[in-house]
């Protein structure tokens, strides 16, 4: 059994559903937050899990081996670090940190302190991005062509009133950090690592400090192109993946917060039909979203599956695209990756914002 220590009642109330499904994995037993309200409603008044405002007693415990930090962005890399040096594991919500130069101090702690970083990418968790997988796998999909990926969500002004959102000190970025970086750990975990990005972005639908409408060009390493949407201006939420390889075409739903849990669709196009529905049909069934990424933390942990995980160098993957699209935006030009230490992007894209 993993005893867990969440930080943050706010995402960290759906991490806390995704740990009770796993109740033969994990034992929460404490959820730290200031406001001791929130995290009382947050656990259902669970007599099970006790409630402080206290990181260091946390952090001092030594029935705690995992923290899960479920803090506003600019709180992250701090907090993270401080855990590693208690010699516990961390998970900890995207972004992970805030510069490339962040990421190689954070593996670095955690080498020191033999205790592993997990990253958030639930959308990886569910049937139909398994079955993308086991496609895979199987040898069916050949050359990748093209990806295109829509994050066409609605946020308003109420959204923002916690104040730390929309600002660059507070959240980092807008929508390309903050919301369609799922959808592009996703493009990445499927078609692997982008070479080089054209971005465009712009402040059109909220009144706010970060972007909140974007538009990518992406080239993959493999060569393969792609195109990414941004915009908190819709009128409701949809997320759309769709991957164009030699031998089929995967599609998903519009769900948009659990696109591996929706329908999707596998078309064959270089490969029999028949080829693809038996791989489809013989894909078992697994736990999804935050609770299929907390299993998989569990194996990780417990050395019986690492490779199911999402990894510290994945989460690093993550913010060097992010660095290279605010990079690109900022140069109005493309940037190849990877991201060299000598880069003024390295260090952050936040010193250039004011």
């Amino acid at each position: 059994m993993i005893r867990v220590a969440i930080v943050g009642a706010g995402i960290g109330a759906e991490h806390l559903a995704g740990y009770r499904a796993l109740p033969d994995r994990f034992a929460v037993t404490t959820l730290c937050d200031l406001d001791t309200d929130r995290a009382r409603k947050a656990t259902a008044g669970d007599p099970a899990i006790a409630l402080t405002g206290d990181l260091d007693a946390v952090l001092a415990d030594p029935d705690v081996d995992l923290v899960d930090v479920c803090l506003p962005p600019h709180l992250h890399f701090p907090v993270s670090t401080k855990v590693l040096a208690a010699r516990k594991h961390v998970i900890c919500e995207k972004p992970i940190v805030r510069s490339l130069s962040e990421a190689d101090q954070l593996a670095a702690a955690a080498t020191a302190a033999d205790r592993q970083v997990f990253p958030v990418f639930q959308y990886r968790y569910g049937r139909s991005v398994a079955q993308l997988e086991a496609l895979i796998a199987a040898g069916l999909a050949g050359k990748a062509y093209a990806a295109s990926l829509e994050t066409h969500w609605n946020r308003d002004a109420a959204y923002y009133s916690v104040p730390w959102r929309g600002t660059w000190k507070g959240e980092s970025g807008g929508a390309l950090l903050g919301h369609a970086i799922h959808a592009h750990d996703l493009l990445c975990h499927i078609m692997g690592p982008v070479a080089e990005v054209a971005a465009f972005a712009d402040t059109r639908v909220n009144a706010i400090e970060t972007e909140d409408c974007a538009a990518l060009a992406l080239r993959m390493a493999s060569g393969a192109l792609a195109t990414s949407s941004v915009t908190l201006g819709a009128g409701n939420d949809t997320t759309r993946l769709r991957f164009c390889f030699e031998g089929f075409t995967a599609e998903s739903g519009a769900a948009p917060y659990a696109p591996a849990q929706d329908r999707w669709h596998f078309i064959a196009r270089g490969v029999g039909q028949d080829q693809i529905d038996a791989v489809l049909a013989a894909t078992p069934d697994s736990h999804a979203g935050f609770a299929g990424y907390l299993d998989a933390v569990a194996d990780a942990i417990k050395g019986s599956d690492p490779r199911r995980a999402v990894t510290l160098a994945e989460g690093r993957r993550s913010i060097e695209l992010v660095s290279a699209i605010y990079a690109s935006i900022r140069r109005a030009t493309p940037v190849a990756l990877p991201l060299e230490p000598d880069d003024e992007i390295y260090k952050g894209w936040l010193s250039a914002q004011s």
